[in-house]
């Protein structure tokens, strides 16, 4: 599928997915949305993808927020359709049964940091900003921004960068978790790697772990202790289970598919 605002290709078992209006900074507008989207089903779908990195075109931006001229004259109706478009968009790229990575390069604000939230892991180029300033424009966070950042960051931090609308940049979003890894020059060389370490792994068992995490999160810690247990068990029903545990045993590598 072709798309005009976003770019899908796969290289070296790696799925990019780039937000491609680098004159606009890569702005979020319907269209990107329901594009980034798109593209999202069909990463998920496509076997030869086993990590999805998603980055932004340009140098400047991975996504320095939503398109707001598109915005200025929104009804609260249409206000509210925008946000769950937003929110089923990052919804999906959150529930991927593969790890996605947030490649950022530059400023990553307000739907931007929210798409980067979404994702698993997050490299950040040392010029990055990271932040939510919606409340400078009379409105906040609304693709699920209030939700992911306290989860990830606590709520005092995630407070803070709200009310404040202060950007992080890059180094400080490392000391208070909000991204993984710092690089000097692009984030990409690190996305890569990465994605090839988990790439050489059972991928039925980081899809069961992922979904283990995500969906225990939102659980009483001993019902997602149990639930644990049931995915783990799960994991007994693969083939990548039997490679797994007969390549350690027979002191060979495994040989996932």
């Amino acid at each position: 599928m072709a798309f005009e605002t976003v770019i899908y290709e796969v290289k070296n078992n790696i799925g990019y997915i780039t937000i491609n209006r680098p004159k606009a900074l890569n702005a979020l507008s319907a269209q990107v949305l329901t594009e980034l989207g798109q593209a999202v089903d069909i990463a998920g779908k496509d076997d030869t993808a086993k990590v999805i990195i998603i980055t932004g075109a340009g140098g400047k931006a991975f996504v320095a927020g939503a398109d707001i001229a598109a915005m200025e004259k929104m009804t609260a109706t249409e206000a509210y359709d925008f946000a769950k478009l937003g929110q089923t968009t990052y919804n999906k790229v959150q529930d991927l049964p593969k790890i996605v990575i947030a490649a950022i390069d530059g400023f990553a604000l307000g739907g931007g940091c929210e798409l980067a939230l979404a994702c698993d892991i997050r490299v950040a180029s040392s010029k990055s900003q990271i932040g939510i300033p919606e409340v400078t424009l009379g409105v906040f966070p609304g693709f699920a921004g209030t939700q992911r950042l306290p989860r990830l960051v606590g709520t005092g931090i995630a407070k803070e960068m709200l009310a404040t609308a202060r950007k992080v940049h890059a180094d400080e979003a490392k000391e208070i978790g909000l991204v993984n890894y710092v690089t000097e020059e692009s984030p990409m060389p690190k996305a890569e790697e990465l994605a090839q370490k988990i790439c050489k792994n059972s991928m039925s068992a980081v899809a069961l772990g992922k979904r283990a995490m995500n969906e225990g999160m939102e659980m009483e810690l001993k019902k997602a202790i149990e639930h644990e247990a049931a995915l783990f068990a799960v994991a007994f029903t693969t083939e990548d289970q039997k490679e797994g545990m007969s390549a350690f045993l027979e002191k060979r590598p495994a040989n996932f598919k």
